[in-house]
């Protein structure tokens, strides 16, 4: 956070922070972990609540992958408007519900690594290790500050 002109680390409990956003609400503050310090690469979600400050407290793992037997990494994470997380994940895009419950998996050629909302906030277009990918998706994404 830049408070002032500088810096202010906010959160030391991650050992390899990647994807990051916030919920349509931005009470709490979303990040992938790919752990790379842990020997097994630890890989979780961890949510974080906003303070009006933007500082973070109570920051805890929201979803753990450690059960999947994949080893890839943890990457780019978008939030639909009902607040709906879409992430990079071992075997494709998840999508997990503000409660932490999986909604589903979009398995995909190849495991994408970011994302965007495409203009009609209906389209999440997908990047990859060699390609582009879209997937339309009910919800929609874009939201009026984006």
């Amino acid at each position: 956070m830049i408070k002032h002109g500088k810096v202010q680390l906010v959160s030391k409990d991650l050992g390899g922070p990647n994807g990051i956003a916030f919920s349509p609400d931005e009470k709490y503050l979303y990040v992938t972990n790919w752990d790379i310090r842990d020997i097994h690469h630890t890989k979780t979600l961890w949510r974080y609540e906003v303070n009006t400050d933007g500082t973070l407290r109570n920051g805890k793992i929201f979803f753990d992958w450690n059960l999947t037997e994949d080893d890839e990494a943890l990457d780019g994470m978008k939030v639909d408007k009902q607040g709906n997380l879409f992430i990079s994940a071992p075997g494709g895009l998840w999508i997990l519900s503000p409660e932490g419950k999986l909604l589903g998996k979009i398995v995909t050629p190849e495991r994408p690594a970011n994302m965007a909302w495409g203009d009609d906030g209906k389209t999440l277009y997908l990047t990859a290790h060699t390609s582009l990918y879209k997937v339309r998706v009910n919800s929609g994404g874009k939201f009026s500050w984006e």
